[in-house]
């Protein structure tokens, strides 16, 4: 019989966070937080969490400030910034972690957004893996021509236009995930559409990173269909890290017998598989390639 996850509150008065923990079914190997998406929010990664929680894994979800299960107030009141929930709120999110499962390794998983403050933390001993899926330094012409019309509309026509007029990406009725504040929206506009991604935040709303650091190891992955980061978005956010901590890793949907793992949906139900890949990769070797 599951477990039902457990309610938790953490983060700061100014900047309340709502998550959920799933207990390890049986004898727990880890524990792991997962950072999500852009616009993506917590509920989505019920499957992925429940499946870990069963591997042994608990794991701890969670949304970020003024946005799913955290909103509190109006989302075009709210002054949050991509820098403050890469930063802030998924540190808040680790210290939570660590206080939920306070002995034994614990794991950290990034999805898009979920991986990019990783230079930004450090990270106690007991984090034992960093993993991304689909986290990389995103410029709009990486996309291949397909996907381009929409990421340009997104970026410099309908995305823009809407924010400005309504004070929030109105993400819902756009077809663009959900709804997000101003501020999330600007910065990562700006990131996407600028060949040094957030490197004119440092100093400012980001703190200065260290890509030097030699641990925890860091597993950058990333789906070879995946349109809204590619492969290429990834090897340029990896070359930013010590090399010897890094490894890079392809998943082909083909391999699992899927048509499409793609961007949001390689966390989502049906992708067991490729999770089982993702999270015991000694396994995997067969399956997996260089990205």
């Amino acid at each position: 019989m599951s477990q039902a996850p457990e309610v938790v509150s953490f983060g700061s008065s100014q900047a309340p966070l709502v998550g959920k923990w799933h207990p390890a079914h049986g004898p727990q190997r880890a524990a792991m937080v997962v950072h999500g998406a852009t616009g993506v929010p917590q509920r989505f990664y019920r499957h992925f969490a429940h499946w870990a929680a069963q591997q042994g894994i608990a794991t701890l979800t969670y949304d970020y400030r003024d946005f799913g299960e955290s909103l509190t107030g109006a989302t075009r009141s709210s002054s949050a910034r991509m820098a403050d929930w890469a930063v802030a709120d998924q540190d808040a999110a680790q210290h939570k972690l660590a206080e939920l499962a306070p002995t034994g390794p614990l794991w950290v998983l990034g999805h898009s957004l979920g991986g990019l403050g990783i230079a930004f933390h450090r990270y106690p001993e007991r984090v034992s893996r960093v993993i991304t899926m689909g986290a990389g330094m995103t410029h709009y012409r990486d996309h291949p021509w397909h996907y381009l019309p929409k990421a340009l509309a997104f970026w410099f026509l309908i995305g823009p236009a809407a924010t400005g007029a309504l004070g929030y990406l109105p993400g819902r009725r756009l077809g663009f995930g959900e709804d997000l504040p101003s501020g999330v929206y600007w910065q990562w506009r700006r990131w996407c559409t600028r060949r040094d991604f957030f490197a004119r935040d440092i100093g400012k709303s980001l703190p200065q990173p260290n890509f030097n650091a030699t641990e925890p190891p860091l597993e950058l992955c990333v789906a070879r269909d995946d349109d809204m980061v590619p492969p290429a978005a990834v090897r340029r956010y990896a070359a930013h890290f010590a090399p010897d901590r890094t490894q890079l890793r392809l998943f082909d949907p083909a391999n699992y017998g899927l048509g499409t793992l793609g961007h949001v949906g390689c966390l989502g139900a049906g992708c067991e598989a490729a999770w089982q890949d993702l999270m015991f990769p000694d396994a995997a070797e067969a399956r997996t390639g260089a990205a």
